[in-house]
């Protein structure tokens, strides 16, 4: 626990009002730093965010409420609990699958459930499935807590004992594929164990396997709705940091970063203002290229250039008249053969012919986000990022998209949607200036995982340091809010470097 003020008479402006940088925010204030949050769009929270159209409201970004106890634990923090904020509310099914050969599977929170699921597809399988759950358990509670919620983002960090000591438990280098065909041989449970490595922006060819630990997080800790929306977690963060002295200021772009003797000077909306510390949410590539004066930052430009990038998507947000049953809160809808729309977004960059694809529709649950006899349908296709997205090009995929949904789900929206936008690969290289527009950073491959991300320190640049899905320990809501955390502590550590600087509890 942070001890005192060690922060007392520091400034720090975050630039970037993502989900990690308003974490970092609140922490920081709480340490006694005057924070200022400067984002460079009209509203807070990043991709998380909301669009409110003709009476419809959607999730703009994330959409997944998992690991609760994360965000428990961030608000236990400051002595407080999620639930003063927003209730939340297990999915049941959690989500369902709709196979493009008719199949369709539903998973619960039910584990016998799941487990007489999995056997009705290959003989064995429901004890297989006991089995990868308890290693995908082991290695979740070794994980997070010995490398997610305690900063391993430089080599150095490895060095502690109880680091080699897990090491056999955590042996999991190889990729996900090879690692879920020692267990099952039906195609379908090997996309229903690792149709989670899309949110993690890699495929299941180049993802180690330690990711099995997020089987564990999907079948035995649930999928949860907050209360009016994803956003409601912005609203809370923003709501805790004004308690705590943040100073939130949008439509404020930060132009250009230079290093001093001693801070780093901040130029945005017109003003030149210097702070003791900056921390990004901006993503480093951005920071580095665009925004830092001279050759100040140590990290080969080459960098970003060969890094590999989780997808982009298409994102269509669709007020839709009349029912959409079957589709469920969370539906997903997989090719029998998923593998050809990974070779489209990582090998062979290209619109898919057969996507693989993920529907929301919260008003299935929260009756506020539709009018009455409506519903709030987002639909979200992975895709390569840097693809070309011409108006005529996005049209045509629309249309592919909205028929395949109807031929393989039942479900025709062409006929009845009242309301729609879209977001694709040019939004989000615009709005947040990600490299080649990919919606959700740095991929998990082996070489992009662990100390191999950008770490949170900006290299060679005191005072500079950086947070978000771009840095450790990586990509999601979850990741995002352990993220702030690491990036406020290296910033307390920085200043205070003794050991009663650690900001985090239960370390």
């Amino acid at each position: 626990m942070i001890d005192g003020t060690p922060l007392e008479d520091e400034t720090v402006i975050v630039i970037g009002g993502g989900v990690a940088g308003l974490v970092s925010a609140c922490y920081l204030a709480d340490a006694g730093a005057a924070v200022t949050v400067r984002e460079r769009n009209d509203t807070l929270g990043g991709v998380a965010n909301r669009l409110e159209v003709d009476g419809f409201t959607f999730d703009t970004g994330p959409s997944w409420y998992m690991m609760p106890e994360t965000f428990d634990r961030f608000f236990g923090h400051f002595g407080r609990s999620a639930a003063d904020y927003y209730e939340i509310e297990r999915l049941d099914p959690q989500y369902r699958v709709f196979f493009k050969d008719g199949d369709r599977a539903d998973i619960t929170p039910d584990l016998d459930r799941t487990r007489r699921l999995f056997e009705s597809y290959e003989d064995g399988a429901g004890t297989a499935l006991d089995e990868y759950l308890e290693t995908a358990r082991r290695t979740y509670e070794i994980g997070m807590e010995r490398f997610v919620y305690t900063d391993r983002s430089r080599f150095r960090d490895l060095l502690d004992p109880s680091i080699v000591r897990a090491a056999p438990a955590l042996e999991h280098l190889r990729p996900m594929q090879q690692y879920v065909e020692g267990y099952f041989d039906e195609p379908k449970l090997q996309q229903l164990l690792q149709y989670t490595l899309v949110f993690l922006g890699s495929s299941p060819h180049e993802t180690p396997s330690l990711y099995n630990l997020m089987a564990h997080v999907d079948f035995e800790r649930g999928v949860y709705y907050p209360e009016d929306g994803m956003y409601s977690l912005v609203e809370a963060l923003v709501d805790l940091g004004r308690d705590l002295g943040v100073t939130y200021r949008t439509d404020q772009e930060v132009t250009e970063l230079a290093p001093l003797a001693d801070g780093v000077q901040v130029a945005a909306g017109g003003e030149v203002t210097v702070a003791d510390s900056v921390v990004a949410d901006a993503n480093p590539a951005h920071v580095e290229r665009d925004l830092l004066t001279g050759t100040a930052v140590e990290r080969d430009p080459s960098y970003w250039d060969e890094a590999t990038y989780g997808p982009s998507a298409l994102l269509l947000y669709l007020g839709v008249e009349g029912s959409v049953d079957p589709l469920e809160h969370h539906s997903l809808v997989f090719p029998t053969d998923w593998d050809p729309h990974f070779e489209r977004i990582f090998d062979d960059p290209g619109w898919p012919e057969d996507p693989a694809y993920y529907l929301s529709v919260a008003s299935k649950t929260d009756d506020d986000v539709a009018p009455e006899g409506h519903h709030a349908v987002v639909v979200l296709v992975p895709i390569a990022p840097g693809l070309d997205d011409d108006p005529e090009r996005v049209s045509s995929f629309r249309d592919l998209v909205l028929a395949d949904l109807a031929a393989q789900t039942g479900v025709d929206l062409r006929d009845r949607i009242v309301v729609e936008r879209s977001v694709c690969v040019s939004e989000f290289a615009e709005r947040y200036r990600t490299p080649d527009g990919t919606a959700l950073g740095l991929a998990h491959t082996l070489d992009q995982t662990g100390p191999l991300r950008p770490a949170h320190h900006g290299p060679g640049v005191d005072g500079l340091y950086y947070t978000g899905a771009f840095t450790s320990p990586g990509v999601g809501l979850p990741m995002a809010v352990v993220s702030g955390e690491h990036a406020a502590e290296a910033v307390a550590r920085d200043a205070d470097p003794s050991p009663l600087s650690d900001l985090a509890p239960n370390l």
